[in-house]
């Protein structure tokens, strides 16, 4: 395992303003593992979480109706002492522009998920299908690469 003295290993999920796949990554390793993983998420901005995100899953019966955004320096919900095994970016250029200067150098995945630019809805019915997608591709994600804790650790790309 990563920690030698505590039985969890500790993930921070990482999305832009943490308003969006971050919450869902969060959300699902924490319900899905939760013996095995003590999970977060944030972003270099925060914002309001997506509400029609917040509504799909919750059709789904999926509730995260109580998430909140968070920066890197909030550390009211992050740990104070930023000490995480794996930082998983779920954006590509997220990864590119801070993997570099963070203070979990070594520990990085990049993880890249849908964004909502590239959404091609054309009506309600299309977003709610497209928020959908987004939200099974995360917990797949989530279900396969973190059922086992060295296949994660094997993913390490920075």
């Amino acid at each position: 395992m990563f920690g030698k003295k505590r039985s969890r290993i500790r993930v921070l999920f990482i999305d832009r303003k943490n308003d969006f796949v971050s919450q869902i990554a969060e959300h699902f390793a924490a319900k899905t593992y939760p013996d095995l993983y003590e999970v977060y998420s944030a972003g270099p901005e925060k914002d309001f979480v997506d509400c029609e995100m917040i509504s799909v899953l919750y059709q789904n019966g999926e509730d995260i109706r109580r998430s909140v955004s968070k920066d890197f320096k909030d550390q009211e919900i992050l740990r104070k002492d930023q000490e995480y095994d794996i930082v998983v970016y779920m954006e590509k250029a997220v990864f590119d522009e801070w993997s570099g200067r963070t203070p979990w150098q070594g520990r990085q995945i990049c993880a890249p998920m849908r964004t909502r630019e590239e959404y091609k809805a054309t009506d309600d019915a299309e977003l709610y299908d497209e928020y959908l997608k987004t939200m099974e591709e995360v917990r797949d994600w989530v279900e396969t690469n973190m059922k086992d804790p060295e296949k994660l650790r094997s993913m390490v790309s920075a």
